[in-house]
């Protein structure tokens, strides 16, 4: 069974701007059951990410109001993005090297076609389990 990023990656990518209120990504988030959203940045060759955990972290804990936020303010940006071609393994380690559970796919035009979790990746190990063959 394949090892590839291509083959386990969740797509299409759910997008947000980056004017969009960050009351409007939670919804959009909890309706999805996703834990993160690219950010659309205009005018720039980067993508940007918001994830649950910034959301945790720069909206809940500082008490901030999400509809008077924009995803712009609190997204991390510039974000690396993987390869489709890479191997699990390799997206493994540059995720636990980056400290991220989540990485846009991005195509050799730099062209977002997916989005790797750390939960797709659990979900290969699972599925396809972690030896040296394949």
């Amino acid at each position: 069974m394949p090892k590839k990023v291509r083959d386990w990656m969740s797509s299409p990518v759910v997008v947000v701007d980056a004017d969009s209120s960050v009351s409007y990504a939670l919804t959009l988030m909890r309706r999805r059951n996703i834990h993160s959203l690219v950010v659309n940045r205009p005018g720039q060759n980067t993508f940007g990410i918001i994830t649950t955990t910034d959301i945790r972290d720069k909206i809940i804990a500082a008490e901030r109001n999400p509809a008077e936020i924009t995803t712009g303010e609190i997204m991390t940006a510039p974000v690396a993005t993987a390869d489709p071609e890479w191997d699990l393994k390799t997206c493994s380690i540059e995720m636990a090297k980056r400290g991220i559970h989540h990485m846009p796919v991005a195509d050799s035009d730099g062209n977002l076609i997916g989005l790797i979790s750390v939960t797709d990746i659990f979900r290969a190990a699972e599925e396809i389990g972690w030896g040296t063959t394949g």
